[in-house]
């Protein structure tokens, strides 16, 4: 068993008890980890709230990630309340819907800029913030897709922003490994989440995917929230920069 008793993190993305970072912070906070949670705006702010109250010492704030001074906000309470942090979960993605609909060709630019902010670029600033408090080392983990690797229909922009994504992984993990801290992302089969619902096709995604991952299934939150938990914890001291897909399997098959 993987014990985090003393360990304190914070987790971006919780939406409701869907999301896999609503997952990720059961199975931390299970370990015994104390946790903040941040919700994006005041019309999730209910949910989340309502949601961390089952987890025994944690708080929540607003963080918008495109909002510079929610940031910084949000870092100088973790300090207050925690003085330090030992991991933090990075599950935030999002392009406009019209971009995960027709060609990818026909992306605009604001939609393109906006689906890379978010979705990528709010990683590298979400580390840059967080490094300080990681005193003892740390552990750093995002979640990704295989559609950043192979193009998948509808997934368009998204699919570039998760390439991005990846690509800051290793950057980040070659950069902030010697302060001991680790960055590595989860690259997870599809799941009905609310940020998979903008996704055209999702039902048809599904069921391919169950249909031809060597495990015959689609895989579950709890299965990618298990696998934070070991990059969270002392049992993966020697990985970073890696991608490891939890998609029972399906990135092995070529047809």
């Amino acid at each position: 068993m993987i014990d985090l008793r003393n360990k304190l993190g914070i987790i971006f993305g919780v939406a409701n008890k869907r999301s896999i970072a609503w997952a990720a912070a059961q199975a931390l906070a299970e370990a015994g980890a104390r946790l903040a949670l941040t919700y994006q705006n005041e019309r999730l702010r209910e949910n989340v709230e309502e949601l961390a109250q089952s987890l025994a010492g944690s708080i929540t704030m607003q963080c918008d990630v495109t909002r510079p001074e929610e940031v910084a906000q949000t870092f100088a309470r973790v300090r207050e309340e925690f003085g330090r942090l030992d991991f933090l979960i990075h599950s935030i993605a999002y392009a406009p819907r019209e971009a995960l609909e027709g060609e990818y060709l026909q992306t605009s630019r604001e939609a393109f800029l906006t689906a890379l902010e978010i979705s990528a670029y709010s990683l590298t600033e979400l580390a840059r913030a967080a490094a300080p408090l990681m005193t003892d080392g740390g552990s750093i983990v995002t979640m990704t897709y295989y559609g950043a690797e192979k193009v998948v229909p509808h997934y368009n922009v998204m699919g570039v922003a998760k390439a991005a994504l990846e690509a800051s992984t290793r950057y980040l993990a070659a950069e902030l490994g010697q302060r001991n801290i680790r960055v590595n992302a989860i690259s997870a089969g599809p799941i009905q989440t609310l940020a998979a619902r903008g996704i055209g096709n999702l039902t048809t995604m599904l069921k391919h995917h169950a249909e031809r991952a060597p495990l015959r299934r689609n895989v579950e939150a709890r299965e990618v929230a298990h696998t934070a938990l070991f990059l969270c914890s002392a049992l993966s001291s020697g990985i970073t920069g890696e991608v490891i897909h939890v998609d029972c399997g399906y990135n092995i098959m070529a047809f």
